[in-house]
């Protein structure tokens, strides 16, 4: 075997450094497969999240067809913290799923909110119901086909939490992803006298209309007039609180919209990519933020 000298390895390592420091720039960039992957063994996404073992409440579940989304049969869930129950007049948080994702999102297998709901409940944290509800992909804001999941949240589901014996007029705002942008477009409408706070997280945002996902929006005048870099006067007469992980595309642009905001909303940019791992981590400060408002 031949000898290298130590000149040869000090090259050979430069090297090796700069080809991962090349290669990790094109992962950032997206230009390499396995982005996901090679994020998180480089240690760019920080620890995941983990499901409280905690014993969750009850859960209602049912459904109803929505005139504002064209007659779609629309799911939806309830879940009380441990000790309420149906009639309990609890301030609600509703939890807006992401892209392909549905009610039951927030709870059986994805951000299991029921767990880290009785979690926080268990902690001292005040009683608050949680609510979620079918949204389709058309990011939460009326569509060109007549579908209008803003006025399905706001005309049928709302209505639905109230009759349950919810206290609407306490009403909080979750979401990730898709659902973190239509947390705050929603809230931006309705304002801080309907909405006491709003938690945001990996918020979609594009800064362009070319840009957006497929689907995301109609045209380029349905882009600006939906665009939450627009309503940063709205959004800034808000209680919120925006988080984003530093290894999401996403990041920069959601800490862009925080700069713009006046006054500024709490926020939170740490390590984590646009998954799981890392919405579970942060949902206990999400939803105890949420919890203090209401």
């Amino acid at each position: 075997m031949p000898t290298l000298s130590r000149r040869t390895l000090l090259i050979g390592g430069g090297s090796a450094v700069l080809a991962a420091a090349a290669g990790a720039v094109l992962v950032e960039q997206g230009v390499l497969p396995g982005r996901a992957s090679a994020e998180r063994a480089l240690g760019m996404t920080g620890p995941a999240g983990v499901v409280p073992t905690t014993e969750a409440g009850r859960r209602l579940q049912g459904s109803f067809a929505s005139a504002a989304r064209g007659g779609a049969e629309t799911g939806w869930t309830i879940s009380y913290p441990p000790g309420s129950a149906e009639g309990d007049p609890l301030p609600v948080v509703v939890s807006l799923h992401g892209y392909g994702g549905d009610h039951r999102s927030s709870f059986d297998h994805g951000m299991h909110l029921d767990r880290f709901q009785a979690a926080g409940r268990a902690a001292g944290e005040p009683a608050v119901a949680i609510a979620s509800v079918d949204g389709g992909n058309d990011y939460w804001h009326p569509r060109a086909a007549g579908r209008d999941p803003h006025r399905m949240l706001v005309d049928e589901f709302l209505p639905l939490l109230h009759d349950r014996g919810l206290d609407v007029g306490r009403l909080g705002l979750f979401g990730w992803s898709m659902g973190a942008y239509g947390a705050l477009l929603v809230g931006s409408t309705l304002g801080p006298e309907r909405v006491r706070a709003v938690a945001a997280s990996s918020v979609a945002l594009w800064p362009t209309p070319q840009r957006a996902a497929s689907g995301a929006f109609d045209s380029a005048k349905d882009f600006a007039q939906h665009d939450l870099t627009t309503r940063t006067a709205a959004l800034g007469a808000l209680h919120a609180r925006i988080t984003c992980g530093t290894a999401d595309a996403f990041c920069p642009g959601d800490e862009q919209l925080v700069h713009r905001i006046t006054p500024a909303p709490q926020s939170s940019f740490t390590l984590g990519a646009h998954d799981w791992s890392y919405w579970r981590r942060v949902a206990p400060d999400q939803l105890r933020f949420l919890a203090a408002a209401l």
